[in-house]
C-alpha cells in the first residue's frame, strides 16, 4: 500500500498530521487562522462522519480521476485538500447490497441483501434485518446522532407507516431521516413533485431533488452542530433515467465532443448538480466551525452503467469486473486527512463503519469485515490490510450469470458459479482484465479458488446441489410412470383452463395438445420438511420441426393445484430455463427475482440430462446437469413474500409435481425423483 503526497512537507502538512494524532487521543489543537471554533456544547474527540453516495457513478467520472469532459470543481477541491483513493471498491455491483454493507460493515452475503431490492410485488419481501449492529447503533454509544438524507433502498415494503416497514432506517438506529423514498424509486425522479415521495412538500417551486438534499444537509448540520453526528447523504442521481437542469444540460451539450463515448451531456449536467451539492455540504460544515471535527467522504454505490464510459476498465454495473465495482473515493477533513495525498490502499464499502467507530473512540464491533482507514487518512499508525476482499453476486442481471470474486494483493479471481470456471487477472498491470492468467499461474488460481470457495461456503447463500449421500436423505418419491399415473392428480394451469391430453407410453408421461395447454401431475405426497429436492429426468427431447418453434416446456417443483405452485421450468425449443410461481391464481412476475427466463444456457438434449429445484425454506436454487457429468448452479430465487415454505401450515398443502406446457405439439418425460434433505 502506497500513500503519495502531492504537496511538499510544509508546516501545514506537519500540523495536519499532529492534529490527526491528537484527535485520536481525544484532544485537538486549534491551528492559527482557523474558522469558527467548535460549538461550545460539543464534546471533543468525536469526529463527525459525512458520507456522500452518488448513485451509479463510474470510477473515472470525476475531474480528479482524469475526466476532462465532466466538471466537478468542488469534489476536485476536496481531493486536492484531502486524499484520493485509486483502489476503492463498492461492496457489490448494485446499490442495495452496497448500502447494506455501508450500514453494517459486513459483506452483503452476511446481511441477506445480495441483489437490488424490488418493489412490494417482489416475491422475496426482503429487507435489511435490524437485529444486527448498524453504524448508527455503534456510534450511539458515544452520543452520536445518525442521519439519512436521501435514498435507503433496503426494504421491499412500500406501504403503511414508514417507521413500521421492515428494515426501515429508524429500526437501524437512524435518528433523523429526510427525503427518503416512500414508494419504489423505479428509474428515479428528479423534479418536484416526486412520484416516489408523494407526501414530500417542496421547499421551493420547481425544486431539483439533488438541490433539495443539499438544503436538508444544511439544516441537519445547523440542527446537530453541538453533538457528534454520522450522516449518509444518499443521492438518487445519477441513476438510470437521466434528468438534468436545462441550463446545465445546454452547457454540456455545447462542449466539444459532446455525445461521443464517455462524454455524455446528460450525465455531466446531473453530476454538476451533485458537485454543487458537495460544495454546499463543505461550506455548511465550515460555516458552523466543524471542518476540523468532520471527515467527509465522497464515493459511489457501484460502477457506472455505461460500459464505454468505464474504459479502460472492463464491464460495468451488475458485474464483478473492475468496471462494475471499482469506484471513486475522496476523503476530506482539514487537520485529520492527509492533504494532497493519493492512496492505492484497497478499500471497500465495508470499511466505513470501522473507520467511523475509530474516529468516535470505539472499537469496531465483532463480526465486521471492514477495517478502519484512519491510519491511511491521517498518515499516522500502521494501516491494517485485509488478507482478501470478497464479492458474491449469485443472481442474474441482463446477460450476466451468477459469479463471485476475490482480490488478494494485485491478484483478482473471478468465479462463475454455474460451472465453477475461473479467470485470474493482475489488476495492477491489467486493470482492464484483458489477459486471463489462470492457465499461466495455476498455483495462484488454485489458492484463490480455495479461498473464494471457502468464503462462499461460509456465506451459505443458496441451497447446494442436489447430490445425494447414502443415509443422509430420505427418498420420498421415485417415479418413472412404469405403472401409469398411479395416484397422481392431474391439474390444468390455471385451474380453469382446458386440460391437455395425457397418456403413459411405456414408462414415459406424454402431454400433447392441438392448442396451448399447461398441465401438472401432482403426487400424493409432498415435503415434510423445508429442505427438499425435486429432480426431473426428461429423457429424449426432439427439437421441433421446420417453421415456427412450437413450445415444449417441462416443469418440476411443488404444487397445491393449478392456481398455487412453485415450479422450475425448461423450455426446450428456446433452451430457456426459468421459474413459475403462482399464488391464489396470480402469476408472480412483478419484481420477480432473479429473472423470468435464462436463455440459451442449458440444453437438455442428452439422454442423461437432468434438472433440479432445490429448496431450503424460502430460498430455492435451480441446477442443471446437461450431460450427466455434474450439477451446474443456474440461479437463486427467494419466495418468502409470496410463498413461505418454512411454515408448516403452508407446506402441508403442497405436493411434489411435474408437468408440461405445450402449444400444438407433444412432449414426454421419463420421470422424476423427490426427496428431503
Amino acid at each position: 500500500m502506497t500513500v503519495r503526497s502531492t504537496l511538499p512537507a510544509t508546516r501545514r502538512s506537519v500540523l495536519a498530521g499532529s492534529a490527526a494524532a491528537a484527535a485520536l487521543a481525544g484532544t485537538r489543537p486549534t491551528p492559527a487562522g482557523a474558522r469558527p471554533r467548535r460549538p461550545p456544547g460539543r464534546p471533543a474527540g468525536r469526529t463527525n462522519v459525512v458520507v456522500v453516495s452518488i448513485d451509479d457513478l463510474g470510477w473515472d467520472e470525476l475531474g480528479c480521476y482524469g475526466n476532462d469532459f465532466n466538471e466537478t470543481p468542488e469534489i476536485d477541491r476536496l481531493a486536492a485538500e484531502g486524499t484520493r483513493f485509486t483502489q476503492a471498491y463498492a461492496a457489490a455491483p448494485l446499490c442495495s447490497p452496497t448500502r447494506a454493507a455501508l450500514v453494517t460493515g459486513r459483506y452483503p452475503g452476511r446481511t441477506g441483501i445480495t441483489d437490488f431490492l424490488r418493489p412490494e410485488s417482489a416475491a422475496s419481501d426482503s429487507f435489511l434485518d435490524p437485529r444486527g449492529a448498524s453504524v448508527a447503533d455503534v456510534l450511539a454509544r458515544r452520543g452520536y446522532t445518525s442521519g439519512l438524507i436521501g435514498k435507503w433502498h433496503l426494504t421491499e415494503t412500500y406501504s403503511g407507516d414508514y417507521r413500521r416497514r421492515p428494515g426501515n432506517p429508524y429500526a437501524h438506529g437512524f435518528d433523523d431521516v429526510r427525503v427518503s423514498e416512500e414508494l419504489y424509486i423505479g428509474d428515479g425522479d428528479y423534479q418536484h413533485p416526486y412520484f416516489f415521495m408523494p407526501a414530500q412538500p417542496a421547499r421551493e417551486p420547481g425544486e431539483y431533488l439533488t438541490d433539495r438534499l443539499a438544503a436538508e444537509v444544511e439544516d441537519f448540520v445547523a440542527t446537530h452542530r453541538e453533538e457528534p453526528f454520522f450522516l449518509h447523504v444518499s443521492n438518487y442521481a445519477v441513476h438510470t433515467a437521466l434528468v438534468a437542469k436545462p441550463d446545465l444540460l445546454a452547457r454540456f451539450e455545447a462542449k466539444p465532443g459532446a455525445g461521443s463515448p464517455g462524454r455524455r451531456p446528460l450525465l455531466a449536467a446531473m453530476l454538476a448538480s451533485v458537485d454543487e451539492q458537495v460544495g454546499r455540504i463543505r461550506r455548511a460544515v465550515e460555516r458552523h466551525g466543524l471542518a476540523r471535527d468532520t471527515l467527509l467522504l465522497v464515493t459511489s454505490d457501484n460502477g457506472g452503467q455505461n460500459r464505454p464510459a468505464n474504459a479502460p476498465l472492463r464491464g460495468g454495473k451488475g458485474e464483478l469486473l473492475e468496471g462494475g465495482i471499482r469506484v471513486p473515493l475522496v476523503a476530506w477533513g482539514p487537520g485529520l486527512v492527509r492533504a494532497g495525498a493519493e492512496s492505492d490502499h484497497v478499500t471497500s464499502t465495508v470499511d466505513v463503519l470501522p473507520t467511523a467507530a475509530e474516529l468516535a473512540g470505539l472499537p469496531a464491533p465483532g463480526g465486521v469485515d471492514g477495517t478502519s482507514l484512519v491510519p491511511t487518512l491521517t498518515g499516522r499508525g500502521r494501516q491494517r490490510t485485509r488478507e482478501a476482499t470478497y464479492w458474491a453476486y449469485p443472481h442474474l442481471i441482463g446477460g450476466t450469470l451468477p459469479h463471485a470474486a476475490v482480490r488478494v494483493g494485485d491478484d483478482k479471481l473471478l468465479m462463475w458459479l454455474g460451472d465453477r470456471r475461473v479467470e485470474l487477472y493482475d489488476v495492477a498491470i491489467d486493470p482492464g482484465e484483458s489477459r486471463d492468467l489462470a492457465a499461466e499461474r495455476p498455483q495462484v488460481a488454485a489458492r484463490l479458488t480455495a479461498m473464494l470457495t471457502a468464503h462462499l461456503a461460509e456465506l451459505d447463500l443458496y441451497p447446494g446441489p442436489p447430490s445425494q449421500a447414502a443415509g443422509r436423505e430420505r427418498r420420498v418419491v421415485t417415479e418413472t410412470f412404469d405403472g401409469g399415473l398411479g395416484e397422481h392428480r392431474l391439474a390444468p394451469v390455471p385451474a380453469t383452463a382446458a386440460p391437455a391430453d395425457v397418456t403413459v407410453e411405456g414408462s414415459r408421461l406424454v402431454v400433447s395438445s392441438a392448442g396451448a395447454a399447461h398441465l401438472l401431475a401432482i403426487a400424493p405426497v409432498g415435503p415434510r420438511g423445508d429442505e427438499f429436492v425435486v429432480q426431473l429426468d426428461p429423457g429424449p427431447l426432439p427439437t421441433a420441426g421446420p417453421g415456427a418453434p412450437r413450445e415444449r416446456t417441462l416443469v418440476a417443483g411443488v404444487a397445491k393445484d393449478g392456481d398455487n405452485y412453485l415450479l422450475l421450468r425448461y423450455r426446450h425449443d428456446l433452451r430457456r430455463v426459468g421459474w413459475d410461481l403462482r399464488v391464489g391464481g396470480r402469476l408472480e412476475v412483478g419484481g420477480a427475482e432473479p429473472t423470468a427466463a435464462l436463455d440459451g444456457v442449458v440444453d437438455l438434449d442428452h439422454p442423461a440430462a437432468r434438472i433440479a429445484l432445490v429448496v431450503r425454506g424460502a430460498s430455492a436454487a435451480a441446477y442443471a446437469d446437461p450431460r450427466g457429468e455434474g450439477w451446474r448452479f443456474l440461479f437463486r430465487l427467494d419466495t418468502a413474500g409470496a410463498l413461505d415454505l418454512r411454515r408448516d401450515d403452508v407446506r402441508r398443502d403442497y405436493r411434489y409435481a411435474v408437468g408440461a406446457r405445450v402449444s400444438g405439439t407433444t412432449v414426454a418425460l421419463d420421470g422424476y425423483r423427490a426427496w428431503e434433505r
